[in-house]
């Protein structure tokens, strides 16, 4: 053997070893991006069948929030759409994963979204999905306590729609917060995501 190339040799030999050891062992883990982020806690709604219910009734799961409104025209059907879609998916090539998700839509305009109205919504997307409502002040403090803006704005017809942020959040199963969920690449990307985080 050449004499030049034994070091060579022994350095390639270190690196597939090194590798190969890499390989063998997992890869150490990643903080959430929302790790420590002042979002989420403790709040008290009504869901689509009248029912009182808390945040701790969701205690051990992992939570998708969402806050929006049944007469949104356009993203909040779209959104809840694709979460119900993944989580279809997810059903069907890993049920264990998919039951450890809890999808959860709290209305930003409780003046019109009542629990029946609610009912009819959520069930167009997926039949795990709750509806969540209240009182006015009840939604701005669950609002404020995931940093979620809303606003009032008056349409021509004299009516008004309602300008709200837009975040799927996904929450961990003690309620702190995890990540936020893709909008763009469709129910493929919120799987994907899912798959990441959720344990």
């Amino acid at each position: 053997m050449n004499e030049t190339a034994k070091p060579r040799i022994f350095l390639l030999l270190s690196l597939f070893l090194g590798l190969l050891a890499a390989g063998c062992g997992q890869a150490p883990p990643q903080d959430p991006p929302l790790k420590g982020a002042a979002i989420g806690g403790a709040f008290t709604l009504i869901d689509q069948t009248g029912r009182q219910v808390r945040d701790q009734d969701f205690a051990g799961k992992y939570r998708i929030v969402y806050f929006g409104f049944a007469q949104c025209p356009d993203v909040c059907p779209t959104d809840m759409a694709q979460i119900g879609q993944a989580l279809r998916g997810l059903e069907k090539s890993d049920p264990a994963l998919a039951a450890k998700i809890q999808p959860l839509f709290i209305t930003v305009d409780p003046e019109r979204d009542t629990p029946a109205v609610l009912k009819d919504y959520v069930a167009a997307f997926h039949p795990r999905l709750v509806g969540l409502t209240g009182t006015p002040q009840q939604i701005a403090d669950a609002a404020k306590r995931y940093a979620v803006y809303y606003a009032k704005e008056p349409t021509p017809d004299g009516s008004y729609t309602m300008n709200h942020t837009r975040i799927l959040f996904l929450m961990g199963p003690d309620g702190t917060p995890i990540a936020m969920l893709p909008h763009e690449g469709g129910a493929d990307a919120i799987v994907a995501e899912l798959k990441r985080w959720v344990r």
